[in-house]
């Protein structure tokens, strides 16, 4: 795998990160849960508050990655991307997008998660508000 894709594919893993998941293994077996960590070398995952098919709750399962034969999202990952891109469009060059850190820098003082604007105040913080609204309501 070139390193590029390999990059790609473990940020999409990464993205996954503390959102829900759900793992069929090798042996049929389904389990949902949080994905609070993998290991990027066995792409072995850790699970938080897993639950089997039987309904039986684990807080914590590790599952070896030989033994994943699918691993999905089960709800849509918010795209920090295209929100940075909607707030370039009106603070030109004004927009840092740190993804690894699931934050968007506008103008080197508001700060914005896939939660909102987590930092900042005034007229420019209420515009990149409206635009966080605006990006969310079509997302949904």
């Amino acid at each position: 795998m070139s390193s590029l894709a390999a990059r790609k594919f473990f940020e999409e893993i990464t993205s996954l990160l503390d959102k829900p998941v759900t793992v069929i293994t090798t042996s049929d077996k389904k389990y949902e849960g949080n994905l609070a960590g993998f290991d990027p070398e066995s792409l072995s995952i850790c699970l938080a508050d897993a639950k089997d098919d039987q309904g039986k709750v684990f807080p914590k399962m590790f599952i070896n990655g030989g033994i994943i034969a699918q691993f999905f999202a089960t709800e849509k990952p918010f795209d920090l991307k295209r929100l940075a891109e909607r707030l370039e469009r009106v603070f030109p060059r004004l927009v840092k997008v740190y993804e690894d850190a699931g934050v968007i820098l506008v103008m080197d003082k508001i700060r914005v998660t896939q939660d909102g604007v987590v930092e900042g105040s005034g007229p420019a913080a209420e515009r990149v508000k409206k635009v966080y609204e605006e990006f969310v309501k079509e997302s949904t």
